[in-house]
């Protein structure tokens, strides 16, 4: 009996250390030597300083940019509580929510068709990608925000839109901080998200 649980006892330390130290450490190793960008977040950086993930979707208020899709992780795009909102489409809350985004929406672009993920939000609620349908309706106000053509704008976009993987996995989709950043480029404007 005390043979075996001297077993246990040490197999349960070698296991331990194997598993949960050892394996860990070669494999986060092997990810920052072989893939160090994506190992690291995807981050992004703009004059040495870091301003997001592409991995992560932020919130852009200012309307010089364009918006992300609504966001129900915490208090918005908090990666630490990333999830959905489990509203139900008779909730009133989320009722009130969506009826709010598309009247605000509608002001925006009169008579144009609200692109559906610009009211609802993402399982995950940290979404960084629009559809291009999406960066279309936006195109518009961030001309008219920015001093810009709307054809500068479309390029931009169309510049930034990535299709569908191998052809037929996923959807078409813009990720907004890089778009945004983009822009930033051709016309400059002062950053207020």
């Amino acid at each position: 009996m005390k043979k075996n649980l001297i077993t246990a006892v040490l197999m349960t330390l070698v296991t331990t250390v194997l598993f949960g130290v050892l394996f860990p450490l070669v494999i986060t190793g092997l990810a920052q030597v072989i893939f160090p960008g994506k190992a690291n977040g995807q981050l992004l950086t703009r004059n040495g300083q870091v301003v997001g993930s592409r991995l992560i979707g932020q919130s852009f208020s200012s309307p010089g940019y364009f918006h992300s899709r609504p966001s129900s992780a915490g208090t918005g795009y908090d990666a630490g509580n990333s999830s959905g909102s489990n509203l139900g489409p008779t909730n009133q809350s989320l009722i009130a929510r969506v009826q709010g985004d598309a009247d605000r929406l509608q002001a925006e672009n009169p008579g144009a068709a609200i692109p559906m993920d610009l009211l609802t939000t993402s399982g995950s609620g940290l979404d960084p990608h629009i559809s291009p349908e999406a960066a279309e309706f936006q195109v518009p106000r961030i001309a008219k925000e920015r001093g810009i053509s709307e054809d500068a704008v479309r390029a931009a976009v169309r510049q930034h839109t990535k299709l569908r993987q191998f052809g037929f996995l996923g959807e078409p989709r813009v990720n907004v901080l890089e778009l945004n950043l983009a822009l930033d480029e051709i016309a400059p404007k002062p950053i207020n998200r």
